[in-house]
């Protein structure tokens, strides 16, 4: 029997369309300004050090997409003007302009953002992974923005066992449910959060502009990425911060507080796209 409770919210939010042109618009919404504890608790389930010491984070004003790039998005950005590196305009493995884009690496999705402030004229870049987090929480301290635990109705993440990994197709006291073995076209969940945002869990994974520390020992507090450390231990600047989880990914590693890393130069891997923010209020 389902126990844990997901709850349902509704909200409203401020946003500003961006017209990328040939009809393809970018939808960002407003990120209010505020204070959370990142990180989780030792007793979350699945939870890991690496995602500790839980902290005090204050967040600036911000504006997020309101959901994962897309593919038609992804394009229409790519036949811009190169500033430090080729696109690929259709880089994705499953194909469609309302799919995520994804197989893009961390120094592809920073060539997107910088072509994309080029032509806007607006500061747009990778989320830090506090701002990532900060908005995914929207407000909330459960494992999830929907509550304490997930369903394959809620998100698209693997929902099935997988026992090469010992991976479970449920968290919690949630239940089991599909495998769609590829990505859904951004938005189709009712779960969008408090902010406004959808497909926070799941779907792709989302690049982070930060490099990857094994703990959150000397973070910053203020919102800003992490670059750099000068305790080389504690920092590999190899990688790059993933958040969300995705598709192909079981239901723990949707949570609103787990940190995967990987390869900045890296995009053969299908399930890691990205979503952008924006600094400078239109």
């Amino acid at each position: 029997m389902l126990k844990a409770v997901i709850k349902y919210e509704q909200g409203t939010a401020q946003y500003y369309i961006e017209d990328l042109g040939n009809g393809v618009e970018l939808e960002m919404v407003l990120i209010p300004a505020g204070t959370f504890i990142m990180g989780a608790p030792e007793n979350e389930e699945g939870s890991r050090n690496r995602e500790r010491p839980q902290h005090q984070v204050t967040v600036p004003t911000f504006f997020m997409g309101r959901y994962q790039v897309t593919q038609a998005q992804w394009e229409i950005v790519a036949n811009l003007p190169q500033v430090e590196r080729e696109l690929k305009a259709q880089p994705s493995k499953f194909k469609g302009d309302n799919l995520p884009v994804e197989s893009v690496s961390w120094y592809d999705a920073v060539e997107f953002c910088t072509r994309l402030s080029n032509h806007t004229g607006r500061n747009y870049r990778l989320p830090s992974e506090a701002e990532w987090e900060y908005a995914c929480r929207a407000g909330t301290t459960t494992p999830f923005n929907f509550g304490e635990t997930i369903t394959t109705d809620l998100a698209n993440y693997r929902g099935t066992d997988n026992e090469e990994f010992n991976w479970s197709g449920s968290y919690s006291n949630g239940l089991k449910g599909t495998y769609r073995e590829k990505t859904t076209p951004v938005g189709s969940f009712d779960a969008t959060n408090a902010f406004g945002l959808s497909d926070m869990h799941g779907n792709v994974w989302e690049w982070c502009f930060d490099d990857y520390h094994k703990s959150y020992e000397r973070v910053p507090t203020d919102g800003s990425a992490w670059v750099k450390s000068e305790n080389k231990k504690d920092n590999n600047n190899r990688y790059r911060i993933l958040r969300g989880g995705s598709c192909d990914f079981n239901p723990g590693n949707c949570r609103s507080a787990y940190r995967l890393y990987d390869n900045p130069d890296g995009a053969e891997y299908y399930s890691v796209g990205l979503r952008v923010v924006c600094s400078i209020a239109p």
